[in-house]
């Protein structure tokens, strides 16, 4: 396929400079069903993104769509503040008896702004207030958000760069294996906290990822989780899981710290909860912990009651017979087999591959490699990113409903612009 750039004069003349999407796949694109999207000139490109995780039932997933259109045609309300409304009822009685029941989990469930960073500003807000301290721990290439708060708990030097104040009140520590194994987990944590003489203000609480999406998919181990999760609750430090990428399936189960068999006492979902890419965000919390007054944190843009209307038509659909997990493992096989096949292909490149469910990351040792790769692919029809601290990791989030036929395409797309710019 070959791809014409398209002229963009508008979005070069008018839009922020600060646009970044745009730039590695210099398209205008038009239209978008399933794993496709498809630009104005009619080239189609298999979406291996995914909206960032956003999109985890594809594009205009079509029992979504016709949920979203029903509603909207009946005059729905849309803008909802946090009044009840009847999307909202639907969602959360939908959310209850498909997710938090049958995981006995017995969480209130908040609305924050829609975004990411609104439900980590909320978590972060909130275990600071039930603990009466400042700081939290967060760990070393932690991505949680663009905002203040988030940005303190991020590990990027990029991003953290421009917030243009000083980023307090976080304190980072090594993730699992940052060490490469050479120090027992949590060595350096437990004798700081021990220790009077450290300088560690005693931490409101500990967020993490399970996986970590931006900082180059780096996966915890289950052990390593539990650990963290017995060392907060030792230490009376809440633990808050930032699930807005790696939740709602994207690891298999619905929640990514099921496999570890914790229970976090906060949990942040927001990305692919609204099911159709609609701005939404949950914040997830014990019940003891609920001590919110009325109106203590609040935000225009809590009640979008369209995104209430394709989350529970996407947990309905489904999260109500367990298949969906099964279907996702399956998928993260075919996908861990044929990177297997390209790192054996490809071993002078220092190429390795790690992830879980359908979330992956291949790995170079020279960034530029990554970067070259997923230029390739874009031309090729693939779209793909780059993640992880020097962006040497080509990320993979294709939609749990990609087929295997169409994995198993972007597959070997992805193989032969690995060979293409070896």
């Amino acid at each position: 396929m070959t791809i014409t750039p398209p002229a963009l004069s508008v979005f070069e003349t008018l839009e922020s400079e600060v646009r970044s999407y745009c730039r590695g796949w210099p398209a205008v694109f038009d239209r978008a069903q399933g794993s496709r999207l498809t630009d104005e000139d009619g080239h189609s490109y298999l979406d291996f993104f995914a909206g960032a995780g956003s999109l985890n039932y594809g594009h205009n997933n079509r029992v979504l769509k016709r949920a979203l259109i029903d509603y909207i045609e009946r005059d729905g309300i849309t803008h909802g503040l946090d009044m009840a409304t009847t999307a909202k009822r639907a969602f959360l009685e939908s959310f209850q008896n498909n997710v938090l029941r049958p995981r006995d989990l017995p969480y209130k469930v908040m609305f924050p702004g829609p975004t990411g960073t609104n439900a980590v500003e909320a978590a972060l807000k909130l275990a600071r207030k039930v603990k009466g301290r400042e700081s939290v721990v967060s760990f070393t290439n932690a991505f949680h958000g663009m905002s203040l708060g988030s940005l303190a708990v991020t590990g990027n030097a990029f991003k953290r760069a421009g917030a243009g104040i000083p980023l307090v009140h976080g304190t980072p520590m090594p993730f699992d294996n940052y060490l490469d194994g050479r120090v027992p987990d949590f060595l350096w944590f437990e004798r700081l906290l021990e220790d009077q003489g450290s300088g560690l203000d005693k931490p409101a609480a500990v967020i993490v990822e399970t996986v970590q999406g931006e900082g180059g998919i780096n996966v915890a181990r289950p052990e390593w989780l539990r650990a963290l999760s017995d060392l907060c609750h030792r230490r009376d430090m809440l633990l808050i899981v930032d699930d807005i990428q790696m939740g709602c399936g994207r690891t298999g189960a619905f929640f990514s710290f099921e496999e570890a068999g914790i229970t976090p006492d906060i949990v942040t979902l927001s990305k692919s909860i609204s099911g159709y890419g609609l701005p939404m965000s949950l914040c997830l919390f014990e019940p003891e912990l609920d001590v919110w007054a009325p109106g203590e944190h609040n935000g225009t843009f809590r009640g979008n009651n369209p995104a209430f209307v394709t989350a529970a038509a996407a947990l309905d659909a489904y999260w109500a017979d367990g298949q969906m997990e099964k279907q996702t493992l399956a998928r993260g096989e075919q996908v861990e087999q044929a990177l297997l096949a390209i790192c054996d292909e490809h071993t002078r490149l220092g190429a390795h591959y790690r992830g879980r469910g359908l979330v992956w990351g291949l790995a170079f040792t020279d960034p530029a490699r990554a970067a070259a790769v997923c230029s390739r692919a874009f031309e090729l029809g693939l779209l793909v990113e780059t993640s992880g601290p020097r962006s040497e990791v080509v990320k993979l989030l294709p939609p749990l409903t990609v087929t295997p036929e169409e994995l198993d395409e972007g597959l070997r797309t992805l193989a032969r612009a690995v060979r293409e710019t070896a």
